[in-house]
């Protein structure tokens, strides 16, 4: 399952990755908005998203906002949740934050990303795999941070 949200700067990209993710099989959850609105805060739709990949164990999130920065903080304060960043440059970026960071949220700035980006973003973040090895030691040490 493929959790998705965006505030009002990502929302329509965010349809577009919907549209995206639809013509690839995947199972996905809209978890909003469902309308632009200029005064919607960004908390009050990656919170819910982020939480539901944490709850979700091999569940994946992606989350959009005007530069993915915030949605990124937002993501992260959720336990299990390791989100990572991508607003353009190298796309090895994105393959590493699957390969060595086992990242299962994917936060992307719809102001920096033309939508032929997005798309290769995000068939590349899903389609990379978690190495494991001496990643899965790294892991289990940021396991242990949010636990305390």
């Amino acid at each position: 399952m493929i959790y998705i949200a965006s505030d009002h700067a990502g929302f329509e990209l965010k349809k577009q990755v919907i549209d995206h993710l639809k013509k690839t099989d995947q199972q996905i959850e809209d978890c909003g908005p469902f309308k632009v609105d200029p005064d919607d805060d960004y908390p009050d739709f990656i919170y819910p998203c982020a939480v539901k990949v944490g709850q979700n164990p091999g569940s994946m999130g992606i989350v959009i906002g005007m530069s993915g920065q915030g949605e990124a903080i937002v993501a992260n304060k959720v336990k299990g949740i390791r989100a990572a960043l991508y607003y353009g440059g190298h796309e090895d970026i994105i393959v590493l934050s699957r390969q060595h960071n086992n990242a299962n949220v994917l936060s992307l700035g719809a102001k920096f990303l033309t939508p032929e980006q997005v798309e290769r973003a995000i068939d590349l973040w899903i389609e990379t795999g978690f190495d494991g090895g001496r990643h899965q030691r790294r892991i289990d040490k940021i396991d242990m941070i949010e636990q305390n």
